[in-house]
């Protein structure tokens, strides 16, 4: 279980972004920020290559895994299955809107079935040994008023006994709009979840969708919410968001600086191409810890034109680093 569940910052999960590489970088930069996998479905974890799918290094704690999946036995094996691997939390994705996934009759179309997604929390929560079983959800879905459909979707799945929702404060638009226009366009409604807060006490609320910087997010915390999940700024710009969530957050000391960060690194990279893996299959998650610094364009240059080819080692991240520190010289 979490030891922390005063007051949270979370990195989202985010497809294709927040693979063990990336948390394992990100972990570098904030000893406590909750730490997410991309989601994963549930038929995946229990058919697929498990150890590919759910292996992690220990230092990633505090370490969630997002589960994708409607089937309350699956979403029950799935969750036994994370639980064996060691994961302090298991989410299920109530959010994401692709076709891809609303064909699997999952994520934000669930939003319209609020009786099912208590069902599938429920088998979670009986066959969780020790991980907090949470929720990640949107504020409703295309024609559905979220002001009548978010208060009625708490109220039936915390039945269950759930008490962590992470709330994306817009809407998701199944037809007509992609993932990335959903991530953008429908409005923000940050007002609708503290007012759920207001109206739930006692449970943990977390809020996600817009926010850029701590210093947007920490005035939510302020406001009275438990938890602040920021996703493609945290990518990004990670420096900017993590260098001093430890400080700013948790109270504690921050744990480290954008190079030192980088050159901490220089192991991870070195043990991965030891066992076949390539230098891009890392660096493509480090290109933005410079952001807005000057030579931070060098230094993604370089990556990004080194990193991928064949015998690429730490020698590149070192002439980058190098490079970058010249130009801003």
């Amino acid at each position: 279980m979490l030891k922390n569940k005063e007051k949270i910052l979370s990195v989202a999960p985010m497809m294709d972004w927040t693979d063990r590489h990336c948390r394992y970088f990100h972990r570098l930069m904030s000893s406590h920020a909750l730490l997410y996998t991309e989601m994963v479905t549930a038929p995946a974890v229990i058919h697929g290559d498990r150890d590919r799918l759910l292996s992690y290094d220990e230092t990633e704690h505090p370490i969630a895994l997002q589960l994708g999946g409607s089937d309350p036995n699956l979403m029950a094996q799935a969750t036994k299955i994370g639980c064996d691997y060691g994961y302090d939390e298991i989410n299920i994705n109530i959010g994401c809107p692709s076709d891809r996934v609303q064909s699997g009759a999952f994520g934000a179309c669930l939003m319209q079935d609020p009786d099912l997604v208590a069902k599938c929390v429920s088998a979670m929560q009986d066959a969780s040994t020790g991980a907090e079983i949470t929720v990640k959800c949107r504020i409703g879905v295309d024609e559905q008023d979220p002001h009548e459909v978010l208060p009625d979707f708490i109220k039936r799945v915390s039945a269950t006994g759930v008490k962590t929702f992470a709330i994306h404060a817009r809407k998701a638009w199944l037809k007509g709009l992609s993932p990335k226009e959903n991530r953008d366009i429908p409005p923000l409604d940050y007002d609708l979840v503290h007012q759920m807060k207001a109206a739930n006490p006692d449970l943990n609320i977390h809020i996600n969708g817009g926010l850029m910087t701590l210093n947007e997010a920490l005035p939510h915390l302020e406001r009275g919410l438990d938890g602040i999940m920021i996703g493609r700024a945290a990518y990004h710009d990670p420096a900017s968001v993590l260098l001093q969530a430890d400080s700013l957050v948790y109270g504690d000391t921050d744990k480290t600086t954008a190079e030192q960060a980088v050159l901490d690194m220089l192991p991870y990279i070195e043990n991965h191409i030891s066992k076949g893996g390539r230098l891009n299959q890392i660096t493509r998650h480090m290109l933005g810890i410079f952001t807005g610094r000057p030579g931070a364009k060098l230094w993604r240059r370089i990556l990004s034109e080194t990193a991928h080819k064949d015998g690429a080692g730490p020698e590149v991240v070192l002439t980058a680093l190098d490079a970058m520190k010249q130009k801003a010289a």
